[in-house]
């Protein structure tokens, strides 16, 4: 009964050094857009720029359809 403490402590220890490390990559962005990891190792740097661009596009797309009111018929 000794070890239990101890490893309380170390199991502890690497789940908030877990937590850190999740909130430092949530902190930096790496989890917004898990799709461009795919494609940015694919397309070089026109073709990255133009699929900004078509992300871009895409969310303004969105919050203009979010915000525009919807006609019932």
């Amino acid at each position: 009964m000794d070890i239990l403490p101890l490893m309380l402590g170390v199991s502890l220890f690497l789940g908030g050094v877990g937590l850190a490390s999740f909130l430092w990559g949530w902190k930096l962005g790496l989890f917004d857009d898990p799709e461009r990891v795919r494609y940015k190792i694919l397309l070089g740097d026109e073709e990255e720029e133009r699929y900004q661009q078509m992300l871009r596009k895409r969310k303004e797309d969105e919050l203009t359809t979010m915000q525009s009111p919807k006609e019932v018929s």
